[in-house]
């Protein structure tokens, strides 16, 4: 009897003892399940992190990026307001030379008014040579003076222009042809004329019979004998560029002062 009740109350035991190894197999299985979930949570949730964590960092570079783009764009635009600031004194500026042009092309008008008659009352009094061509520069210039399309620069320089040709005149030795009236009759005979700067105006016929000379003083042309004829016909190729510059032995009239 002894010997059931130990092999029973064993058996209760071992009852017991397989209850609790299926009861802890149990609970470890549901263990087990709960830390796979909750890695598999801490997995998402390090993904989650580990996304969050690349978009800030994203967003720090974007963060960087603009300050860089907004730090350039103020030094361009500091650039710019000092270039701004730059022109606005240019445009004062200009605005001024402006108005000093109009006082300017106030005054130089009649000044070149005043030029153009005095070139006209010089060349009246001035040794007759080239009558056509200086008559006609002359009335080029009176006629630039009334064109508005043409700027007072243009006209000045042209009038400059003008005197400086009537300055060359007297320094340099010139042959051209034209027609004269030797005997008085009416009767024009075609000539060379020698100029020789403002010193001397001569003429000779085309057969080299006849040559005379300008007298200034008197105003009229005179007859020079032929004892003339090659310093005169001499004088002609010098100023043609036929011969070499040479000494050349020509009478000069008395002007006024002499």
């Amino acid at each position: 009897m002894k010997l059931l009740s130990a092999l029973g109350t064993t058996l209760v035991l071992c009852s017991f003892s397989l209850a609790a190894v299926a009861q802890e197999d149990e609970y470890l299985e549901e263990a087990n399940e709960i830390a796979t979930e909750i890695n598999e949570s801490a997995a998402n949730s390090q993904n989650t992190v580990d996304n969050i964590a690349g978009q800030i960092d994203s967003k720090v570079q974007d963060y960087k990026t603009l300050l860089k783009e907004i730090e350039g764009l103020e030094v361009y635009t500091g650039q710019l307001e000092r270039q701004i600031a730059n022109q606005e004194t240019e445009m004062a500026d200009l605005n001024a030379s402006i108005d000093e042009v109009s006082v300017i092309e106030r005054q130089i008008t009649p000044l070149m008014i005043r030029m153009i008659d005095g070139l006209e009352q010089f060349i009246g009094l001035d040794v007759p040579f080239l009558p056509e061509e200086r008559a006609q520069r002359l009335a080029e210039l009176k006629g630039l003076m009334d064109q508005a399309n043409i700027a007072p620069s243009e006209k000045f320089r042209r009038v400059m222009e003008a005197f400086q040709i009537e300055m060359d005149y007297g320094r340099t030795i010139e042959a051209y042809s034209g027609l004269i009236d030797i005997d008085g009759n009416g009767e024009e005979s075609a000539v060379d004329f020698l100029r020789i700067g403002r010193t001397a105006l001569l003429y000779q016929t085309r057969d080299q019979n006849r040559q005379g000379i300008w007298n200034q003083q008197l105003k009229q042309w005179e007859s020079l004998d032929s004892s003339y004829r090659s310093q005169v016909t001499k004088g002609l190729r010098i100023a043609k560029k036929q011969l070499a510059p040479d000494l050349l032995m020509v009478p000069v009239a008395k002007t006024e002062g002499n």
